[in-house]
């Protein structure tokens, strides 16, 4: 059964993402305080997140922030952060990670510029989950290798962008089943001649409203999906059928040789007989554009 406990791993490789340290304690002092411009741990990432109680972080010389129960922060060091304990009768019970590497700090950019350096998720969310994954692996499984452990925090990053991603598409149940209902409509009815129209009357709603929730929860437009739905449906048959390629063209919903020849460029940067004989360079049976 898992307890708190904090570990350090100590290693000079710079070639992979590395696990510097890792806990989970309970503060209750108020000397529990760091500031990012004055640690020796130079080129290091730091997520910590809050089980129960509360502390507060400063970033940038703005007012604290509180850290209450389900709360996490995300900053570098060096950078201009304070975080730290006021003792207020409840200790503050906390989770941390302290990684190194460009691929830490590459990723802890992308998801600050989503989110902010302040993040929320569910004690039960994945990212947690996947903390407590790590955690076991170490304490219970005695995992120490350092390949071992890169490749276990490298899936708790990649939860982090991927559940980072999902918090900011902040999109109701409701439309989140719609957007359901109108990828499945494209990706089953792609080589008709599909309009926004048609679209929009299948899922019950404006075209407008449609495109707006469509883009805020995928990041891009309706009509450019079902492009990419297209295209992967040519991509494959190219490559495992003998079929004309006007057919193929028509068959996967393009309204003319030359629209499927210039869609086509814009993709590959080739036409389709080219990459149809160039089967070296794209041994692929699909290509997938999700």
């Amino acid at each position: 059964m898992l307890k708190p406990a904090s570990f350090a791993f100590r290693n000079d490789d710079t070639s992979i993402l590395t696990l510097d340290s890792i806990g989970w304690q309970k503060v209750s002092s108020p000397e529990y305080s760091f500031s990012g411009d004055s640690r020796p741990d130079c080129g290091h990432v730091i997520f910590q997140y809050t089980l129960s109680g509360q502390g507060f972080i400063e970033l940038e010389q703005q007012p604290p922030v509180p850290l209450p129960q389900g709360t996490g922060f995300l900053v570098k060091v060096p950078s201009k952060h304070r975080y730290y304990y006021e003792a207020c009768g409840e200790p503050w019970e906390i989770i941390w990670l302290n990684l190194r590497g460009a691929e830490a700090s590459r990723i802890w950019d992308l998801v600050a510029e989503q989110e902010g350096q302040v993040i929320r998720r569910d004690p039960q969310s994945p990212l947690v989950l996947q903390f407590w994954k790590l955690m076991h692996a170490i304490t219970d499984e005695k995992v120490t290798d350092k390949y071992a452990l890169s490749a276990l925090v490298y899936e708790w990053m990649l939860t982090l962008v991927r559940t980072s991603r999902e918090q900011c598409k902040e999109v109701s149940a409701n439309s989140s089943s719609l957007i359901r209902k109108a990828k499945q409509f494209m990706r089953e009815r792609y080589a008709e001649p599909l309009t926004l129209d048609m679209l929009s009357a299948h899922c019950g709603v404006n075209k407008h409203h449609l495109c707006r929730l469509f883009q805020k929860s995928e990041q891009t437009s309706p009509l450019a999906y079902l492009r990419d739905r297209r295209m992967e449906a040519a991509l494959a048959l190219l490559r495992t059928t003998d079929t004309p390629i006007q057919e193929i063209g028509r068959q996967c919903g393009f309204d003319s040789p030359s629209y499927f020849g210039k869609i086509f460029r814009e993709y590959m940067s080739m036409t389709p007989k080219e990459y149809r004989m160039k089967i070296l360079e794209f041994p692929y049976s699909a290509i997938y554009y999700e």
